[in-house]
């Protein structure tokens, strides 16, 4: 078996919603290369097979549904969204915690994992009560952890908290999560070429929506974050003129294990051939990859519009390096903020957690050799 054309799943999405327009179908391209390459490459289990079936007509279910909200209410397009902060670095640098600690202020936002899930309300749900969501959410946490019971304790999973519109960028066929669920080196690299604008311009036009779904946003600023904004570091620049690009730092030694094991983990979920080797060499390359654009990009623009946070300062000093981004931000502080931020803290300690184990020898990877390859990062910002 293979998945079939995307002629087929654009007609089962079609079928499922009764709708058609799918406004602007420039993804449709990048559909037609990732096929090829799921079947090719990713040696898709029976179970992965399926999955990536549902993964793409799923995301052109939720296209439809979105271009049908945008018809329904054209308003969604004159919202102003504010994006006030972009966090992104290597991943296993402290991404996550930082944007939800941020987030906890009650003047910024992000966007919710419900809303990743589905990022258009769903059938008789109401503006202001996205119950129909957060269950399905429910659902789908609850498949991911029966599946990866490992996965809290490499990504603490919330699903009304931040997470990455990654996530998002993905349901266009349009950022790392394709192959970061995936073993598709030959789309990557397809996707490496391509400009990224029309996607980013896209999710501009979701965070709209999103603002719009909760009235309570609009005299929020928002703060994005995801690794993966590393590949498109000049079109975010571009995208959010205002935004302040915030880079979290940690040793590669260090972080290159640990998201090759969280990698291990998504990978089993479609495929039972999936190297620990091939895991090891592959994303070895492919972040360095990521920085070597992040800093090329960085050195043609200039250090003004971003600020470095080290790892270590995050996780022992988390409120400081939370109020030296928020005043980079440009957003005062307060005791209301101070407050939020200590108690995200103080309900998300590491050690209520069970541990993260891995190891380099698990990926074939050497620490020499990764200093080597990650020299000119290490130099510049560690």
């Amino acid at each position: 078996m293979a998945l079939p054309n995307r002629g087929i799943l654009v007609e089962q999405a079609v079928a499922e919603t009764g709708l058609s327009d799918f406004g602007d179908p420039w993804f449709f391209g990048h559909i037609d290369v990732l096929i090829p390459a799921l079947n090719n490459e990713a040696k898709l289990s029976e179970a992965g097979e399926f999955g990536a079936r549902h993964m793409i007509v799923s995301s052109l279910v939720k296209r439809l549904r979105h271009i049908d909200l945008i018809k329904q209410n054209p308003e969604i397009l004159d919202e102003e969204v504010n994006v006030t902060a972009v966090l992104s670095g290597l991943p296993r640098t402290g991404s996550t915690m930082l944007h939800r600690m941020l987030t906890a202020a009650p003047q910024l936002t992000g966007v919710r994992w419900y809303e990743t899930q589905n990022y258009v309300p769903l059938e008789g749900e109401s503006r202001d009560d996205p119950t129909p969501r957060l269950e399905a959410a429910k659902g789908v946490l609850a498949y991911m952890l029966d599946a990866l019971p490992e996965l809290m304790s490499i990504h603490p999973m919330s699903i009304e908290q931040p997470d990455e519109e990654v996530i998002i960028l993905g349901q266009l066929f349009s950022s790392s999560m394709i192959e970061s669920t995936y073993f598709v080196p030959s789309y990557a690299a397809w996707l490496w070429e391509q400009d990224a604008s029309q996607a980013y311009a896209d999710l501009i036009q979701i965070l709209k929506s999103l603002q719009w779904q909760d009235p309570s946003r609009k005299a929020k600023s928002w703060v994005l974050k995801t690794p993966g904004h590393l590949m498109a570091m000049d079109v975010v620049l571009d995208a959010f003129p205002e935004a302040k690009i915030v880079m979290t730092h940690r040793d590669p030694v260090t972080t290159l294990p640990s998201y090759c094991s969280m990698e291990a983990s998504l990978y089993k979920l479609g495929s039972d051939d999936i190297s620990s080797k091939m895991i090891g060499e592959y994303w070895q390359e492919r972040l360095k990859q990521w920085l070597g654009k992040f800093m090329a990009v960085r050195t043609e623009v200039g250090d003004e519009r971003f600020i470095d946070i080290d790892y270590k300062e995050l996780t022992t000093h988390a409120s400081e390096q939370g109020a030296r981004v928020l005043e980079f931000a440009g957003i005062p502080m307060s005791s209301e903020i101070k407050e939020g931020m200590s108690d995200w803290i103080e309900a998300n300690r590491r050690e209520h957690r069970a541990a993260h184990k891995y190891t380099l020898e698990d990926f074939g990877l050497d620490a020499d050799d990764i200093r080597h390859t990650y020299s000119s990062y290490i130099d510049a910002f560690l």
